[in-house]
């Protein structure tokens, strides 16, 4: 078979958050280019149950790059080396027959390990939990006119409401920030007329969730921007710090 490839694989594994971790070795002989990588980890994974060995551990879910699941570091890039790709939709046809490739998890003190290639993400399910949302019960969904909204506004919500949560800005990050991703939330809110009576109380709140939950802070180096699967801006992070100056100097209190 002509698409047919062998692959090189060096892998993360860890039984638990308390134990110690190490990359172990792994061969597929029977991998192809048509394949995305978690089907390649898949193939993996059993090649490994038929030898009576552990499988590796990894999160996923839609497999069509809109869930945010599928968080693994591939050869020191969060979601690996095809920009603005998720990693469950990165095929091999970007490899070569007997490439190695390197893979790990996150790594961020707020996300801890779980097993392998799995980390604990709450701390960013939390941050939304503070504040990303619009509390007012609006009953059924209304007409699509009876707010209007300019089209420039629609446009800037949308694309920060295009983050997934996945994390990769988080891992890429140095500092190991997670402004990228609470600045897209509050940017997005912030941008349309029903989130504006608690833009102040929501920005306070989350950002300082963010803070509390051990995330690091911006130091703009933009690596977030180049790993974000889903192409957003670093203005979103501006965006977040003049919310939130603007509610500091108003007096807003959590």
């Amino acid at each position: 078979m002509a698409d047919r490839m062998t692959i090189h694989l060096k892998i993360w594994r860890q039984e638990g958050p308390d134990a110690p971790g190490r990359f172990e070795r792994y061969t597929v002989e029977d991998a192809n280019s048509h394949m995305s990588f978690l089907e390649l980890l898949d193939v993996l994974n059993e090649q490994l149950i038929r030898e009576g060995t552990d499988p590796v551990e990894f999160d996923h879910d839609c497999r069509e790059g809109i869930c945010g699941s599928c968080g693994v570091v591939i050869d020191g890039i969060a979601h690996g080396p095809q920009r603005r790709t998720s990693a469950c939709q990165l095929h091999m046809r970007h490899y070569a027959d007997g490439d190695t490739i390197v893979v790990e998890p996150w790594r961020a003190k707020a996300f801890p390990i779980v097993r392998d290639l799995v980390v604990d993400r709450a701390a960013m399910d939390r941050i939304v939990e503070a504040g990303g949302y619009v509390s007012v019960d609006t009953g059924g969904a209304p007409d699509a006119n009876a707010i209007p909204v300019p089209k420039v506004s629609s446009d800037e919500a949308f694309d920060y409401a295009a983050c997934i949560g996945c994390g990769a800005c988080i891992a890429a990050c140095p500092n190991s920030s997670a402004s990228l991703f609470t600045g897209a939330k509050i940017a997005h809110l912030a941008a349309l007329p029903q989130g504006h009576p608690e833009r102040a109380r929501r920005v306070v709140r989350m950002v300082e969730k963010m803070e509390a939950e051990g995330f690091g802070d911006c130091s703009n180096h933009a690596e977030c921007e180049a790993v974000c699967p889903k192409g957003i801006s670093i203005s979103a992070i501006a965006t977040m710090r003049r919310e939130y100056m603007k509610a500091a100097f108003a007096g807003q209190d959590v």
